[in-house]
């Protein structure tokens, strides 16, 4: 289950790329409000979206934070690795977060490693798919839908 950090900064960017065309500075509390996020909760969220690259700010009374990438450089499974850590299920199958099973007799042939390899390979493959630009275009369809 991803982490109530990582829900609030996904639905942040969203909003930022869905409000925001023409990268104008969005205030925090705009943000905050629309999106139903504790307000001291966000600016630390934003902040280290920021810190990642994926946002800019400007300062001053019309400032507040924007996109610094394209909704569709953005995925979703950069906003799960910078707020919850690895993606995989096991230690043994992540890149960047790589531990040895203590139990593994040998990894190259654990049945086990090679499932959850797989499921962490198509999972992450999916969440790199998965940018802003993508999940507004669902959300449309969806309403789209919902209409009919």
């Amino acid at each position: 289950m991803i982490s109530k950090k990582t829900k609030y900064a996904i639905n942040a960017l969203v909003y930022l790329a869905r409000e925001n065309r023409g990268n104008e500075p969005i205030q925090i509390s705009k943000i905050a409000e629309s999106e139903n996020i504790p307000r001291k909760f966000l600016e630390a969220i934003l902040l280290d979206l920021r810190n990642a690259g994926m946002l800019s700010s400007k300062k001053g009374k019309a400032g507040g934070y924007y996109l610094h990438k394209s909704p569709e450089e953005i995925n979703i499974a950069e906003v799960m690795r910078l707020f919850d850590g690895p993606i995989a299920l096991l230690p043994c199958v992540t890149h960047a977060y790589y531990e040895r099973c203590e139990e593994c007799k040998d990894e190259a042939t654990c049945g086990i490693r090679s499932v959850f390899l797989d499921v962490r390979n198509e999972t992450v493959n999916m969440l790199k798919m998965a940018t802003l630009s993508q999940i507004i275009s669902r959300s449309e369809h969806l309403n789209e839908e919902k209409k009919k």
